[in-house]
């Protein structure tokens, strides 16, 4: 009986490859495999690897040593304790962010997942709870799924640690960041985010792992990290797809919120 199901499995999953066959998530030309990319868009992609900032995680373009932390880490210390991203936001990664966030690709998020898982390593294994940035309701319903919720869900499944969507709301409706400059970001994002009073007992002591799509200038994170603080979390590390690096901030070509 268990070898005949296998084999219409097996029989599903081809009639499906047939009728759907697996396309590039950059560029969507035909691959090999549901969620890979093809040579020319693998290329274009930048893992972010050490060294890097301890705090920010920010590539260095040398080695610092151990513990070194960068000029903005320094000089403006975030409220959460660290921040990991897989790769470079641009080209290809800002593609599929684009995918997933606006052309309902949701197939993306467990690929993506998979290199967030890689670029957390440091981060997973003393987690207590994953918790997605969340989307303000009136925007959720207009999109029907938080992108953030979907990479958050498939890091868990990966990782083992507890995915925790309902911990967080998003209390104040804010305008989208595109166009935006850093401190009207700050002000956008301020106390939009808050801990549910039933769901505290839930944060405090604890560490708390918040992912999101993008980090493009950390105002938003920030503002999760806070809110968390306010709840008594212990330990607040943040881990994205995607990351703007100092000095690649556009306003004007971001497509974040």
């Amino acid at each position: 009986m268990q070898e005949i199901k296998s084999l219409a499995a097996r029989a599903a999953s081809m009639s499906a490859r047939l009728l759907f066959p697996p396309a590039c998530a950059g560029c969507r030309r035909l691959v090999s495999q549901p969620g890979a990319l093809c040579g020319e868009c693998w290329r274009g992609l930048r893992f972010l690897e050490q060294p890097w900032c301890e705090v920010m995680g920010t590539p260095f373009s040398h080695e610092m040593g151990p513990g070194m932390l960068s000029a903005d880490a320094i000089a403006n210390p975030p409220p959460f304790d660290r921040a990991r991203a897989a790769v470079a936001h641009g080209g290809i990664a800002r593609r599929m962010v684009h995918g997933l966030k606006y052309g309902d690709r949701t197939d993306l998020a467990p690929w993506m997942a998979r290199w967030m898982v890689r670029a957390g390593r440091e981060l997973l294994p003393g987690a207590d709870l994953i918790v997605p940035v969340p989307l303000h309701r009136m925007r959720f319903l207009s999109r029907r799924f938080n992108q953030s919720a979907e990479l958050a869900r498939a890091i868990s499944r990966l990782s083992g640690v507890p995915f925790s969507p309902d911990v967080l709301n998003r209390v104040k409706p804010t305008r989208q960041q595109v166009g935006l400059g850093l401190r009207q970001r700050e002000d956008n994002v301020r106390g939009a985010f808050k801990v549910a009073a039933e769901r505290e007992i839930e944060v405090a002591g604890r560490r708390i792992l918040v992912v999101d799509d993008v980090y493009t200038t950390g105002a938003t994170v920030s503002a999760v990290a806070k809110a968390l603080r306010r709840a008594k979390a212990a330990h607040v590390d943040v881990l994205t797809f995607a990351r703007v690096l100092p000095g690649d901030f556009r306003p004007e070509e971001d497509d974040t919120i």
